[in-house]
């Protein structure tokens, strides 16, 4: 039933390819047979490098635990993992976010799930959290991305999916052009965890890229006061190591 649900949709509005951004060929595919092959291949082709232990970015060699980010920052979460590169998948995630390309989230989802069973235990993981947004966004954007991926990733893992769990309780400048001290200043205090029970639940955040890692931290952070147990990331993208690229 939902499939035909999905398929109806698709004819009244047909779904665009995260990569070309045309109609989907063949109808009914999260993706066109030929830029699923160009992703599938060497140019964008989820990382599969040498990653930081900590929060899953790319670092120079294999011998390496932690990325630079890592080594000098304590983080809030345990862990983290991401599906491709931001330099790789960047316009598929501008449109996501601000061109109305919500359908996009199925096919980043789906990728996401697979992620997620190959570093973690699906079945050691209480709740999804995605990343809220402010109602101001909310409302002007349509949707929260990062809501559509977890709940993407939840019907592909079964995991439980509680966006009621954490709330942005204020709206915060845009972290783009943010240093990473910037970003952690701007977000300070930005979310809460309203009076629901978090007591020793293993919670996954969920969002659409990780950079400096200040969002998930913000997020994390909340939820270790408390009582989570643990907090774990999901991404669909991930930054580069600032000390291999100088980004923030």
């Amino acid at each position: 039933m939902r499939h035909a649900a999905r398929c109806a949709e698709d004819l009244v509005f047909p779904r665009r390819c995260p990569v070309c951004d045309e109609p989907v060929k063949p109808f009914g595919a999260l993706i066109c047979t030929a830029c699923g092959e160009k992703l599938a291949g060497k140019e964008l082709s989820p990382q599969r490098d040498a990653l930081c232990c900590r929060c899953g970015k790319p670092v120079a060699a294999p011998e390496q635990e932690l990325c630079r980010d890592c080594e000098e920052r304590e983080h809030f979460f345990r862990r983290g993992s991401a599906v491709y590169r931001y330099r790789d998948v960047s316009g598929m995630l501008y449109r996501l976010k601000y061109e109305g390309r919500a359908e996009y989230a199925d096919f980043l989802g789906k990728k996401m799930a697979e992620r997620l069973r190959e570093d973690f235990d699906p079945e050691q993981l209480d709740a999804l959290v995605p990343v809220p947004v402010s109602g101001e966004r909310l409302r002007k954007r349509g949707y929260n991305q990062a809501a559509l991926l977890a709940k993407a990733v939840a019907e592909e893992t079964g995991i439980s999916l509680r966006g009621d769990l954490l709330i942005r309780q204020n709206r915060t400048a845009a972290l783009r052009n943010m240093s990473a001290r910037e970003r952690r200043r701007n977000l300070k205090n930005a979310f809460i965890v309203p009076d629901i029970d978090v007591e020793s639940k293993r919670i996954m955040l969920v969002d659409d890229i990780f950079t400096t890692g200040a969002t998930i931290d913000a997020c994390a952070r909340e939820l270790l006061r408390a009582g989570a147990a643990e907090v774990l990331f999901l991404t669909a993208a991930i930054g580069e190591d600032s000390g291999q690229h100088g980004t923030g």
